[in-house]
């Protein structure tokens, strides 16, 4: 199998299951429901019109579109700088699989959360929109239907939201006030939501670090 169709095959399987999980919890789970698999993990169902992580670029409609239009954009140049590898590598008929993995991740994650974007809003009836009236981020209630093709979606191209539904729930700890500089503090532990896209492009990072001297060969615009 050459080094095109891994990549697809990379791409393809984490779609799959990403847009599985979220369309699963998409249409059993009420916004803002909570199911913990264990003690520490839950699946806790939110819908984010920002950034991975929960992070926001701008604020209201505006702000969600740019987000769109960049995540497209950030796709193809991935995409440009992942094929550019892959191409050296088959001209020299080098077998070293594992310098294309952390960019297939990246960019499948990337597609991911874009898809969620630009096709989520005319797949279900129901979604977080943006009121432009009262300039906020509009919850719904009751649990969404797949719609596609029968009627009008709750958004349209590019205004959809990004399903997150994973959760650490590890209580906050209290730093003893014998400690320097940050006795008597509450920490907390990471508390935002995110989703499988989100995972695999955190792991598709790390490893691009790790790999980044061997990628250079490879790409000059590494």
């Amino acid at each position: 199998m050459n080094l095109f169709r891994k990549t697809f095959f990379i791409i393809l399987f984490t779609l799959l299951i990403d847009h599985i999980l979220k369309i699963y919890v998409k249409t059993h789970f009420k916004l803002g429901g909570i199911f913990p698999l264990f003690s520490f993990f839950w699946i806790v169902f939110i819908e984010n019109p920002g950034m991975a992580y929960g992070m926001l670029l701008g604020k209201g409609y505006y702000g969600k579109i740019l987000l769109s239009v960049i995540r497209f954009f950030l796709i193809i140049i991935i995409s440009f700088f992942h094929f550019k590898i892959i191409k050296k590598l088959e001209k020299e008929k080098k077998k070293k699989e594992y310098l294309i993995i952390p960019t297939s991740l990246i960019l499948s994650g990337a597609i991911g959360n874009f898809l969620d974007s630009a096709l989520y809003g005319s797949f279900f009836d129901k979604g977080t929109i943006y009121n432009k009236e009262n300039q906020k981020w509009m919850p719904y209630s009751g649990i969404s239907r797949i719609i596609f093709g029968k009627e009008s979606g709750y958004a349209t191209f590019m205004e959809g939201c990004v399903v997150d539904l994973f959760f650490f729930h590890i209580k906050n700890f209290h730093i003893p006030g014998y400690i320097p500089f940050f006795g008597g503090d509450q920490v907390q532990f990471f508390q935002t939501v995110f989703n499988f896209s989100d995972v695999i492009i955190f792991i598709g990072i790390i490893l691009l670090i790790f790999f980044k001297t061997k990628i250079q060969c490879y790409g000059k615009f590494f």
